[in-house]
């Protein structure tokens, strides 16, 4: 019952017609018809993507900042170094090409691009903003990760120098990747992504209806469980400490909430299953016709041919007094 809302979209907007007066023709702002005059105006959000890109490929580049890591430091960074159960590349699956491909079906039923423009833009912003702030915070913390010691001292042989500070002599790589502990990159994402899905398919859904669909529940909790699951993950693989994820996922799920609230009302709002752009083009579109039919009625009058749409009682008298 809560997927058939999901995926019947404009089945879902002539349902609600009766009760909140949409018209079933409005689900036709298509790709085609309106995807380039949205696109323009939004050209430079865009534009500040792109400038988030760039950020996020120069703070990966740099070096995070090296920590001084003592002796006694290091009984809690002896964790043994292991590969990702969720590797890096897997992230951008589940947190950026997935919810994109459920924006993509729910258009195809409901056909109107402000949903899939402004769900798309404001995924993209929750991800980027998120990466940006996550690993800005990485290089300037330089928090150590649980299994430090064996990326410092992959021998076993540990060395210090004269302030007791370790002296790496392991690969470069994993030294500098050693030092990316604080907070979760995998987290942050996931939670920014599956997140903002999440808050998508709970307004879209009407999980918030008051009508007590338990089962709606369990569609929204759904991505928010995979980005936990992930999350737990980088504790199991001992890249992270259960601060770092807690962080990570508190960023992403705090940034994918003010992004997704940019461009669509709350999921619990009564018009909570549309963009704001959505409603905006409905009522000027209603405004339009409100003055095609006010203006076709007084070349009526004005010629002596009334219109149906106009009252029956008006008279040439009312016309020279000025009433019409």
């Amino acid at each position: 019952m809560a997927w058939r809302n999901v995926i019947s979209f404009c089945s879902f907007g002539s349902s609600i017609q009766g009760r909140e007066g949409e018209a079933q023709h409005r689900c036709g702002h298509t790709v085609k018809s309106h995807g380039a005059k949205v696109a323009r105006s939004h050209k430079h959000d865009w534009l500040i993507l792109l400038l988030l890109v760039t950020l996020e490929v120069i703070l990966n580049v740099i070096h995070p900042f090296y920590r001084f890591v003592g002796k006694d430091m290091l009984t809690d960074l002896k964790y043994p170094m292991k590969d990702n159960t969720v590797p890096v590349w897997a992230v951008p699956l589940y947190a950026v090409l997935l919810p994109i491909a459920i924006f993509v079906v729910i258009y195809l039923r409901r056909r109107d691009v402000y949903d899939l423009h402004h769900s798309i833009l404001g995924l993209l912003f929750s991800v980027l903003i998120t990466g940006v702030i996550t690993d800005a915070i990485k290089d300037a913390t330089g928090r150590p990760r649980p299994d430090f010691f064996w990326r410092c001292f992959p021998d076993g042989v540990d060395n210090y120098d004269k302030w007791g500070n370790v002296v790496c002599h392991g690969k470069a790589s994993d030294i500098r990747e050693g030092h990316k502990s604080f907070p979760s990159g995998h987290a942050s994402w996931s939670f920014a992504g599956l997140g903002f899905l999440s808050l998508y398919l709970a307004g879209k859904i009407k999980a918030f209806d008051r009508r007590g669909h338990v089962a709606k529940l369990c569609i929204v909790f759904l991505p928010l469980l995979v980005a936990s699951l992930v999350a737990v993950s980088r504790v199991d693989d001992y890249w992270h400490h259960w601060q770092d994820v807690f962080t990570g996922g508190l960023i992403g799920l705090a940034v994918a909430t003010f992004c997704y609230l940019q461009f669509f009302p709350p999921p619990y709002h009564r018009e909570g299953w549309g963009p704001y752009a959505y409603f905006r083009a409905v009522e000027e579109l209603s405004n339009s016709e409100n003055m095609e039919v006010q203006v076709v009625n007084r070349q009526s009058l004005l010629s002596g041919n009334p219109s149906k749409d106009q009252e029956p009682n008006l008279s040439s008298t009312d016309l020279e007094r000025g009433k019409i």
